[in-house]
């Protein structure tokens, strides 16, 4: 199959072309006609299944079928849960439309409302926008969503688990009746229905991948090891190969900053970015981290959603998320297009009963391999009795040798607590592309 077998337009087709992509991904051949043809539509996708695509290129192309008078009302807005995925959706979207006359621009909090405020009285075609911030421009008047055809709300299971569904709501109801809905979910799950069955008309359904399944080319591995020489071992399984691009997961924000401090003192080239960095910082590190500037990115849960990097060889979990299905999207961020990947946990005796959950989740075992000069003082225990640490609840320090066999002094454990905020007026805490890749995130796009 081809996207010209699709139904899409030329100057779509060009533009597509000039990025290398011949062939849609099964999501976006089974999501593109159906939205072409003006249904609701229901997707389960996984990241990096290439569902922006399956979303934008037929939104750019009815878009650009319909030529507009006067001043431009935004004619499609698309919801997302995280300022980079935003950024993201909108590089991606310009890309794709770049032989088109077709604008976007991004709403989204941690900037300054002053220029989004003028790209939108200027006038825009598509607004992609966090709901937080899009709420924020409403309760001003500075959007008018009057003219909206076209909703797509992605990582809609995301976005309920960080509490947006009063905003949601709220927004939906600010809306036309009349209009196009597409939802995107890596799983149907029965509160995905639910929404769909209020904001929807007779959905059509396109569901392409199992829920929490991970891609057949990703490798899962464990060193176990004690909490209060994590520090150390990350830094011995990094140094290995200083060159190579690492996504590293941390459990907080505090704990993110710590690391990067601590793999910077021995030379790493390593940033963080998490809710509470201004926005322009985690542009700037993420940025850094496509282009090779850096070659560590620390990240907690939800500011790594936006993360699109093909070849991404390895994440490591420095903490194992609280949340089984949160390692699934962690480690979707490698092995993707068909390449090998590496899925790296460093697990502590108190983090066994996160393991367990995570390996019933998989259905499958995880290697669980000993560094030596790392080894556990208390083996991990995968059980139905299995510990778990408690959220803002630190780990409690092990007595371990005073010097691993990398020759560095070990250092302080990273704080575990609660799974972090993205800064975007959520309002309740968390319960538990392709074409791929894109250019650097950048700020408010006009």
């Amino acid at each position: 199959m081809s996207f010209e077998s699709l139904g899409l337009a030329p100057a779509l087709l060009r533009a597509l072309a000039e990025q290398g992509y011949a062939e849609p991904t099964p999501i976006q051949a089974g999501a593109i006609p159906v939205v072409l043809e003006g249904h609701d539509l229901m997707a389960a996708a996984q990241t990096g299944t290439g569902k922006t695509a399956a979303f934008s290129l037929p939104l750019l192309q009815r878009l650009s079928s319909v030529q507009t008078k006067g001043p431009r009302k935004p004619r499609a807005l698309v919801l997302t849960p995280t300022r980079e995925l935003a950024a993201q959706i909108n590089d991606n979207v310009r890309d794709y439309g770049k032989h088109l006359h077709v604008s976007s621009t991004t709403i989204f909090g941690g900037v300054g409302m002053g220029p989004q405020i003028q790209a939108l009285r200027r006038g825009t075609d598509i607004v992609i926008a966090t709901p937080g911030r899009l709420v924020d421009h409403m309760q001003q008047r500075t959007i008018d969503l009057s003219q909206i055809d076209v909703l797509v709300l992605d990582e809609a299971d995301r976005m309920l688990d960080m509490g947006f569904l009063p905003s949601l709501k709220r927004i939906v109801g600010a809306l036309p009746k009349k209009r196009q809905t597409l939802l995107f979910s890596a799983t149907f799950a029965p509160e995905i229905k639910s929404l769909a069955m209020q904001f929807m008309q007779s959905p059509h359904e396109v569901s392409v991948t199992p829920a929490n399944t991970v891609a057949s080319t990703v490798s899962h591995q464990v060193h176990p090891v004690d909490a209060s020489r994590k520090r150390d071992l990350l830094l011995h399984v990094l140094s290995q190969d200083s060159r190579r691009q690492s996504l590293v997961f941390s459990r907080t924000k505090h704990g993110a900053d710590k690391l990067v401090r601590h793999l910077e003192q021995f030379g790493l080239r390593a940033a963080a970015i998490h809710g509470n960095k201004s926005q322009n910082a985690r542009t700037r590190a993420l940025a850094d981290f496509k282009s090779g500037r850096i070659t560590v990115l620390v990240a907690t849960d939800i500011a790594a959603r936006g993360i699109d990097i093909d070849q991404l060889p390895i994440v490591i979990n420095f903490d194992l998320p609280m949340v089984a299905e949160d390692y699934v999207h962690r480690i979707g961020r490698t092995g993707r297009a068909g390449a090998n990947g590496l899925a790296l946990s460093l697990v502590s005796h108190e983090e066994s009963g996160l393991l367990r959950d995570i390996r019933k989740l998989l259905n499958q075992e995880i290697a669980i391999n000993e560094v030596p000069g790392f080894e556990l003082s208390a083996p991990l225990r995968l059980d139905a009795h299995a510990p778990r640490p408690k959220p803002g609840q630190r780990q409690p320090q092990s007595r371990s040798p005073r010097q691993g066999n990398n020759g560095h002094r070990p250092h302080g454990h990273a704080q575990q607590g609660k799974n972090n905020g993205a800064g975007e007026h959520a309002m309740g805490n968390r319960k538990r592309r392709r074409p791929r890749g894109g250019k650097p995130a950048t700020g408010t796009q006009r």
